[in-house]
């Protein structure tokens, strides 16, 4: 029997159709098939045996079966009372690959097309694979690769299945030439330059490609010209064009920039408007304006977000606040007044964490000091923030609050991290005339499997001292915040004298503290250890260890006793520019051979000068006293020198050395640190790639030394030891760098100097 054609849909022609009368279908065969399950097909139609065939049932199962993309032809052929479905399948993906990729990762770019239907073992479609080399394009277009172009190149193979190839040719970026501002009186070209991220090319660009152009950047950098106008007054400032224009080469581009100033306004006088729920004197203390000054743009945005703010913290999640200005351009002065609209009360109804693919979520919330199903509370969602960035382990922590549908009255917390590598392997090394190279090495994670434990082991190798110590820290030993550290030790070191001997310290113990919280910032730390040290008696042993072996013998075992307090208002714990640090720690040792005091001091200051220069200031005094008529342990001597204290001394050797000529520290120490930070020029928004000029002053005395302050600002340089000089600190793509170059101010003929110092580690 003749098989009747009913229609014929395929991709590169249109069908023809002719009429059949309905009938009573016996049977529904497919034929065609390779992969495709049957069920697919026969679940599209929108017939059954049974049914009465129709034309526009015929039509209807060929839209159906097509929108599956699983098809490249269709046919309906009628066998007397039996339909028959022909298939021509799409060609599977075999492979997609990429020739001449360089800009973005090859990974994430597949993954990017698979989720748009272009990927291994999904159905091939021509007009995606058209599509996605046109996006491509694109995204090359937004990282000035205006030269790249982009062929798609289909291979077939048996068993009909395809290779997908992207062949990228990318050429150079275009980078950007020049940048000219027009129109400008009152500020001068270079200084409204040096606002903008984007820049012409420089030394440093090749790292930060901010001379790469880019729209959404032109925008943004048009905005902050405008806030810099907007925070001197000129309330009418405006960029009246814009004009990028590209080389023939496409591999230059020129901005020009034509801006209207305006004239400066004076404030004159500032009123509140709305609901303030009688608190009015309140919010005039948040207020950032004073009359008689010039108009500032910043000043009214830090006023609204402190409004904004306190009715937060009055359960008041959607408050509006607003400003409205009233000029007088003939008296160059304006009117400001604040309007606000409450809304209404809202409570929280989750706390939704995303963005952490390797820290656990308990981490994170135990951290967060806004509950669920509790009113909504501004001040600390803030709060719940700054705990989050201060743990160390993400790039950046942000908060935004969402609407539930449907309900009034609830909010949805979304706090968004993006992670950072937290574990480290650093390096450090040292060079002088006398010890040559002297290098120490850590392996440090600060996430330990992204449960926010600390997990380090230290060693150093350096003539001042080896060592190795096992350190773990786990910040929430008990549920309600208390930490719990253990450290185990083992120390053996060989200090070097003039006379060309060495003699051997054996030191070996375990401790563990714990540490509690009593409010937002502050902790009280409480511990116990023991500890073993051996002294041997090789040739060249300094006197002040002979006179304690004397005393004490070989062998001295403590069992210090531990309590200190720690505050921390940082802004960051990479980079900070604002904020503080303090600690104090006592170590009490009443048993044992080994029976001491010991205390340390920290109190460490930022200041943001600008927006981008900051200082930073560090102190630092230990001091320590031998209990019950025994001498102070000298293996418990303190010791400056070196990155971390007086930078330019070699580690360990301040102080006066012994007549054996070994540097063996002191019962007191003291050390001030001040450094001023900018950015590098070029570096973008990299906030941790600082450059500073450092000033550094400290000493280390003994007992027989007598301090007061007319002995520590004598010009006996064996007071105070003093340096300067500059440096350098990236958080790099490698791990955390740290280099300085300086020279001493006051300093002893005796003293071993290391004008150059670095420290880089490596990130995982």
């Amino acid at each position: 029997m003749t098989l009747a054609p009913i229609a014929i849909v395929a991709s590169m022609q249109s069908g023809a159709a002719w009429a059949v009368d309905p009938f009573v279908i016996k049977d529904i065969r497919v034929d065609g098939l390779q992969r495709t399950d049957p069920g697919t097909v026969f679940a599209s139609l929108p017939f059954r045996i049974g049914d009465t065939y129709t034309d526009d049932k015929s039509a209807a199962a060929l839209r159906a079966l097509f929108a599956t993309g699983l098809f490249k032809n269709l046919r309906i052929d009628i066998d007397g009372d039996s339909v028959v479905v022909v298939i021509e399948e799409r060609p599977i993906i075999a492979n997609v690959s990429f020739v001449g990729l360089k800009e973005f990762d090859t990974e994430a770019l597949t993954k990017s097309l698979k989720d748009v239907g272009i990927g291994e073992g999904k159905p091939f479609d021509k007009a995606l694979a058209d599509r996605a080399e046109q996006e491509l394009k694109r995204q090359y277009l937004t990282r000035s690769l205006y030269g790249a172009e982009v062929t798609t190149t289909i291979t077939p193979l048996e068993r009909n299945r395809v290779n997908v190839s992207f062949n990228v040719t990318e050429g150079e970026p275009a980078k950007i030439a020049e940048i000219h501002i027009t129109g400008n009186k009152v500020f001068s070209e270079s200084t409204l330059l040096g606002l903008l991220e984007q820049t012409t090319s420089g030394w440093l660009t090749w790292y930060t490609k901010t001379d790469r152009y880019s729209r959404a950047k032109l925008n943004a950098d048009l905005e902050t010209i405008r806030s810099y106008y907007l925070n001197r007054g000129y309330l009418e400032f405006a960029v009246t064009s814009t004009q990028v224009t590209i080389s023939p080469d496409k591999q230059s581009i020129n901005i020009a920039v034509t801006v209207s100033e305006g004239q400066p306004y004076t404030v004159t006088g500032i009123k509140l408007e709305g609901e303030y729920f009688g608190r009015e004197e309140d919010f005039k203390h948040l207020i950032k304006l004073k009359p008689g000054e010039a108009y500032q743009g910043e000043a009214v945005a830090q006023t609204t977000r402190a409004f904004s703010d306190l009715f937060g913290t009055y359960g008041y999640a959607f408050a509006r606040v607003d400003s409205r200005t009233d000029i007088n351009r003939e008296k160059g002065t304006v009117d400001v007044t604040f309007t606000s609209e409450p809304q209404r009360r809202v409570y929280v109804r989750k706390v939704i964490v995303s963005g952490n693919t390797r820290t656990r979520d308990e981490v994170i919330r135990r951290e967060f000091r806004q509950f669920e199903s509790a009113w909504y509370d501004g001040q600390r969602i803030k709060n719940s923030r700054d705990r989050v960035e201060r743990l160390g382990y993400f790039k950046d922590v942000t908060v935004d609050t969402q609407e539930v549908p449907g309900a009034q009255d609830q909010v949805d917390v979304i706090l968004t991290v993006t992670e950072r590598p937290t574990g480290n392997i650093s390096v450090g090394a040292g060079y002088s005339s006398q010890q040559k190279l002297s290098l120490t090495g850590s392996i440090r994670q600060d996430n330990v499997f992204g449960s926010g434990n600390y997990l380090g082991i230290d060693l150093n190798t350096a003539y001042t001292g080896r060592s190795a110590v096992i350190s773990t820290v786990d910040p929430y030993f008990t549920v309600d915040g208390v930490s719990r550290a253990v450290d185990l030790f083992y120390r053996t070191t060989k200090p070097y004298n003039t006379l060309g001997e060495q003699y051997e310290l054996i030191s070996h113990g375990a401790s563990v503290r714990f540490g509690v919280p009593f409010s937002e910032l502050d902790t009280v730390f409480f511990g116990i250890g023991y500890e073993r040290t051996n002294i041997s008696t090789n040739a060249g042993l300094p006197n002040t260890y002979l006179i304690y072996i004397n005393e004490i013998g070989q062998n001295s075992i403590s069992i210090p006793l531990t309590i200190g307090w720690q505050r921390d208002s940082r802004d960051s714990v990479l980079a900070p520019q604002k904020g503080k640090y303090q600690r104090v720690n006592l170590e009490l040792s009443p048993g044992g051979q080994a029976q001491y005091a010991r205390m340390n001091l920290q109190y460490q200051q930022y200041f943001d000068i600008t927006r981008k220069i900051s200082l930073g200031i560090n102190s630092e005094l230990g001091w320590g006293v031998g209990l019950n008529g025994r001498p102070y342990p000298i293996f418990k001597n303190f010791y400056g020198g070196g990155l971390g204290s007086v930078r330019v001394f070699e580690a360990g050797t301040l102080g006066t050395p012994d007549v054996t000529g070994s540097y063996v520290g002191g019962n007191r120490r003291f050390n001030l640190n001040a450094e001023l930070y900018l950015p590098v020029p070029g570096s973008g928004n990299d906030k941790t790639f600082r450059l500073f000029g450092f000033m550094d002053a400290g000493g280390v005395w003994n007992e027989e030394t007598k301090l007061n302050w007319n002995v520590l600002t004598s010009q006996n340089p064996n007071m105070i030891r003093a340096s300067a000089g500059i440096g350098l600190s990236w958080t790099s793509p490698m791990g955390p760098l740290r280099l300085s170059y300086g020279t001493p101010i006051r300093k002893d003929p005796r003293d071993r100097i290391e004008k150059f110092q670095f420290q880089i580690g490596t990130a995982f």
